[in-house]
């Protein structure tokens, strides 16, 4: 979820992106800040898609740079809407935290707005020393 407007005023992602996964029960942790640590294995189908907190302003996923040894996120529209987001699959399982960036559009502005703090994807509980 993003605050466009409060983005777009602060110039600030950072403070306004709260990113959450679904998967909790495993691990996951961060919720709520930019820096969601999310509990992966390999075969899982990830999906990224953005909710702005006031809909009336253009919010989009414009980009996601991950290593592309562990997975390749693809942009694609739900059907018959111009929708945005993306899925990916994990290559493989995870021994240490593998950190990625998001870049967003808002509103008018042609310039994506990236956070500086990083999301990451980790390793499922038991596989590694880093992914416990």
């Amino acid at each position: 979820m993003i605050d466009p407007v409060a983005a777009l005023a602060s110039e600030n992602l950072d403070d306004n992106l709260y990113l959450y996964d679904t998967n909790k029960a495993a691990g996951s942790s961060g919720f709520g800040t930019p820096e969601l640590h999310s509990r992966v294995r390999k075969g899982d189908t990830l999906l990224w898609n953005v909710i702005p907190l006031e809909c009336e302003t253009y919010v989009t996923l414009a980009d996601i740079e991950i290593d592309p040894r562990i997975a390749e996120p693809t942009r694609k529209v739900y059907p018959g809407t111009d929708i945005v987001f993306w899925t990916a699959e994990v290559k493989q399982d995870l021994t240490k935290p593998v950190p990625y960036r998001l870049s967003f559009l808002l509103g008018t502005v042609g310039t994506p707005f990236t956070p500086t703090a990083r999301p990451a994807l980790t390793g499922a509980a038991g596989e590694g020393k880093e992914g416990r």
